[in-house]
């Protein structure tokens, strides 16, 4: 799998490179990038990080968008200094001119979201229940505490969960 994005990372240098004639750096490339986001291009460390889930699902226009859509970041910052905006216009124009393909900002793949659990806490007004995240549950485990805003009584554990 990691190969044809690697392929396909140096065919867009490439093309950059016979339009602007001129050498670019190649970046480091990374396949764990997770969540929401396709690609993220760090043009600091001249990084690209790529979600192999979205990858897998999308694979022929994430080849074609998403790659090209994180290279024309990272050779735009090489051709024009890191003091431009992002997705300005000069990654417009290279994602325009350069690739021939629209400058999206955006993807549009499905994404499937992660079940999260939430513990219930509850203060001791009538509809008082705080669904919490587990990284604020272990808080509170490890002696953390929070108080309700209207009635100023501490939260505590229901021991119920939920599956959302």
């Amino acid at each position: 799998m990691p190969e044809f994005i690697l392929a396909r990372v140096d065919a867009y240098f490439r093309q950059a490179e016979a339009f602007f004639e001129r050498d670019f750096a190649r970046p480091q490339v990374s396949l764990r990038l997770r969540g929401q986001k396709a690609g993220v291009a760090h043009p600091r460390e001249n990084l690209l990080r790529f979600n192999a889930q979205l990858y897998a699902e999308n694979r022929e226009d994430f080849l074609r968008q998403t790659v090209a859509h994180e290279v024309a970041h990272l050779v735009a910052f090489q051709m024009f200094g890191m003091g431009i905006r992002p997705h300005g216009e000069e990654w417009q124009r290279i994602m325009r001119e350069v690739y021939g393909l629209p400058a999206k900002r955006c993807h549009d793949y499905v994404v499937q979201r992660r079940r999260v659990t939430h513990y219930l806490y509850r203060c001791q007004c009538p509809d008082g229940e705080f669904p919490f995240s587990a990284q604020r549950h272990s808080l509170v485990l490890r002696g953390r505490r929070y108080l309700c805003r209207r009635c100023r009584s501490v939260l505590e554990f229901s021991g119920e969960q939920r599956l959302q």
